[in-house]
C-alpha cells in the first residue's frame, strides 16, 4: 500500500533556536553519525577515512560540544557503531576491515576482514558480538573479547544497508532483497527474507524493536525513488505494511507535480516516542509518526545532501551529517560545505500526536 503521509500540521524546528555546528569536522563526505547508547558522545564516520568522537551536552534548547578522539582507517570508512556500554567504537571501511577503537586506552585494532568493502557495522547486545556486512555479499559474526569469526551468513547480493535493534536484524542488499534473522531463537538462527516494498535501490534501513506483548517489530527501508517502506514482523500485523514518498520537491512552486526526486539516506527512531527521521540528498531531514501517517515537523533546509542521522541515547538530541553524498556524480559545481549538526530536541516535537 502507498501513500502520502499527510501534510497538515506539519511544524518547523523550534523558532530561534539554532543547531549546533560541531567543532572539527571531517575533511570529506560524512558517511555515518551514530550517538553512544549509554552517554552524550557521538562517533562520525566520514570518507577522509577518519572516525572522530565528540562530547555533546543539550542545555536546553543550546548544544555544547567538545572534539574528543579521532582514528583512522586506510580508505573511506562507510559506517560506525557503538558497543552497548559505551565503550567502543566499531568502524566498516572500504579497505575490507572493522576497527574498534577502546575509549579508556585510546588504542584501535582491526577486529574483522572482508573480500570487498565493509558497509555496515552493528553489535548484537544479547549474544555479544559483532556483525559485518560486506560488498562480497556476506554477513559475518565476530567475538569482540577475542577476535575471530564465529559465524557467518550468505547473502544473495551485496549488503547495501544493515541494522540490529534488539534481537531483531535486519540487511538490505542490491536486487531490493531484505534477510532478516531473529535471534531469540539462537546465536545463529535461520534468516528469512522478503522483497523490499520498493521499486528502486534500498539505501536506508532501520529497524523498530520495541518490548511487549503489544510491540509491533517492523523494518523500515528507504531508496534512491523519494520514498520509505515499513514491514513489520509479526504475521498479525502484516497488513499495517504500508510505503510512502517523501524527499520530493515540485518542478517550480506554483506546481505540485513532485517531480524531482531525491534519495532517502537515512532513517532513525526515536528512542523513546517510536517516530522516526529521514534524512535525504534534498538536503532536508523530516519526523514521521508511522502510526498516524503524518509528518511533524521537518528541519531547515542545508545546502546540500543529509548523509545520515541519529538520536542521543535519552532522545535530547538528534545529530546529523552535511555534505555532498555524490548521487549527481563529481560536478564541480556540486555543493561541497561539510559539518556535523546538533538539534537539541523539543519537548513536543517528537511525540506522537494522539489521534
Amino acid at each position: 500500500m502507498s501513500s502520502l503521509f499527510g501534510r497538515t500540521n506539519v511544524m518547523n524546528a523550534t523558532q530561534g533556536v539554532q543547531d549546533k555546528e560541531l567543532v572539527s569536522p571531517p575533511t570529506d563526505s560524512i558517511s555515518s553519525v551514530r550517538f553512544c547508547p549509554v552517554a552524550n558522545y557521538l562517533a562520525v564516520g566520514s570518507w577522509d577515512g577518519s572516525i572522530r568522537m565528540y562530547g555533546v551536552q543539550a542545555q536546553g534548547n543550546m548544544v555544547n560540544d567538545e572534539a574528543k578522539a579521532m582514528y583512522s582507517h586506510s580508505s573511506p570508512v562507510l559506517d560506525v557503531c557503538w558497543s552497548p556500554d559505551g565503550s567502543k567504537v566499531y568502524s566498516a571501511s572500504a579497505d575490507n576491515t572493522a576497527r574498534v577503537f577502546d575509549i579508556q586506552t585510546g588504542q584501535d585494532i582491526q577486529i574483522a576482514q572482508h573480500d570487498a568493502p565493509v558497509r555496515s557495522v552493528r553489535f548484537q547486545a544479547d549474544h555479544g558480538f559483532l556483525l559485518t556486512g560486506s560488498w562480497d555479499k556476506t554477513v559475518k559474526i565476530w567475538d569482540p573479547r577475542s577476535p575471530g569469526q564465529i559465524g557467518m551468513y550468505d547473502l544473495p547480493e551485496r549488503c547495501y544497508a544493515m541494522d540490529c535493534a534488539g534481537s531483531l536484524l535486519a540487511v538490505a542488499t542490491a536486487d531490493r532483497h531484505v534477510m532478516t534473522v531473529d535471534f531469540r531463537l539462537g546465536s545463529k538462527p535461520m534468516p528469512t527474507s522478503f522483497a523490499s516494498p520498493l521499486k528502486w535501490q534500498t539505501r536506508a534501513l532501520a529497524c523498530w524493536n520495541p518490548s511487549g506483548p503489544s510491540a509491533d517489530p517492523c523494518v523500515a527501508v528507504g531508496s534512491i525513488e523519494g520514498r520509505t517502506g515499513f514491514h513489520f514482523m509479526t504475521p498479525r500485523d502484516n497488513h499495517k505494511n504500508f510505503t510512502f514518498r517523501c524527499h520530493r520537491q515540485d518542478s517550480v512552486p506554483s506546481k505540485k507535480d513532485q517531480s524531482l526526486v531525491y534519495a532517502v539516506n537515512d532513517i532513525s527512531f526515536h528512542p523513546i516516542h517510536g517516530t522516526f527521521t529521514t534524512c535525504g540528498s534534498d538536503g532536508t531531514l523530516s519526523v514521521w509518526d508511522k502510526d498516524a501517517r503524518s509528518r511533524l515537523m521537518t528541519l531547515p533546509r542545508q545546502p546540500t545532501s543529509i548523509t545520515s542521522s541519529s538520536f542521543s541515547y535519552d532522545g535530547k538530541m538528534l545529530a546529523y551529517g552535511v555534505s555532498y553524498d555524490w548521487h549527481k556524480g563529481c560536478h564541480t559545481d556540486a555543493d561541497r560545505t561539510i559539518k556535523v549538526m546538533v538539534h537539541a530536541v523539543g519537548d513536543d516535537e517528537m511525540k506522537r500526536k494522539l489521534r
